[in-house]
């Protein structure tokens, strides 16, 4: 996802207002009412029915769009993160490193941000991934920002093209882990489809995203 002409990606959130953390539970018309934010382009982001079930289908070209929830999360009372995805394909493995800037493209992706306020240089973000190359279960810091840690949820093609994928991540502990301290609360999450690094096109599925207990 380049950042050439833009501010970086954790510098996009405003200061949020210190309304009360809520529990977040999005299905995909939900999903659809986020807020749009582009670093290059505009990523086609659309309601489809696949296999049966509503999914947000995001169609890249060249390009690196989002959708973004900005609202405080609470992390003490529902620090797991589920969602369920969908990809027909990857991009080459023999392409650039992903965690390079001529390879910071993914498929399909989605992130949870800690706000710095008004020093955006304390901001952080997990962005759980699916790769084309990185081995799952690999993290790196994102080649334009530091403060953004890399996770592959995923990696490749699917054993079956098209399958629906559900995941389940504990926000927190990944926080703990890649950042050195688990936040309370967390003060956006956001999908994304990009593919504008390596000048191609990519087409995902995003299907219902929750919060919950452990």
């Amino acid at each position: 996802m380049s950042r050439r002409d833009l501010p970086t990606l954790l510098s996009l959130f405003p200061l949020l207002t210190t309304a009360p953390a809520l529990a977040v539970t999005a299905e995909p018309a939900d999903i659809m009412q986020w807020q749009a934010k582009s670093f290059q382009g505009e990523t086609d982001y659309a309601l489809d029915a696949v296999q049966g079930r509503v999914a947000v289908r995001a169609t890249c070209r060249d390009a690196a769009s989002g959708l973004f929830l900005e609202r405080p999360i609470d992390l003490r009372e529902t620090p797991v993160l589920e969602w369920s995805w969908r990809v027909d394909e990857t991009f080459p493995a023999d392409g650039p490193a992903e965690d390079t800037k001529a390879g910071d493209d993914y498929p399909a992706r989605l992130y949870v941000v800690k706000d710095g306020g008004l020093l955006p240089w304390r901001s952080r973000a997990v962005n759980y991934v699916w790769a084309s190359a990185a081995p799952e279960g690999a993290d790196w810091e994102n080649a334009y920002a530091s403060q953004a840690h890399m996770v592959a949820v995923r990696s490749g093609p699917p054993p079956e093209p098209g399958a629906w994928v559900t995941e389940r991540r504990d926000v927190a502990e990944d926080f703990r882990r890649f950042h050195g301290s688990a936040p309370e609360e967390v003060d956006a999450v956001a999908i994304m489809t990009d593919c504008d690094d390596r000048d191609a096109e990519a087409r995902a599925w995003y299907g219902a995203i929750r919060f919950l207990p452990r």
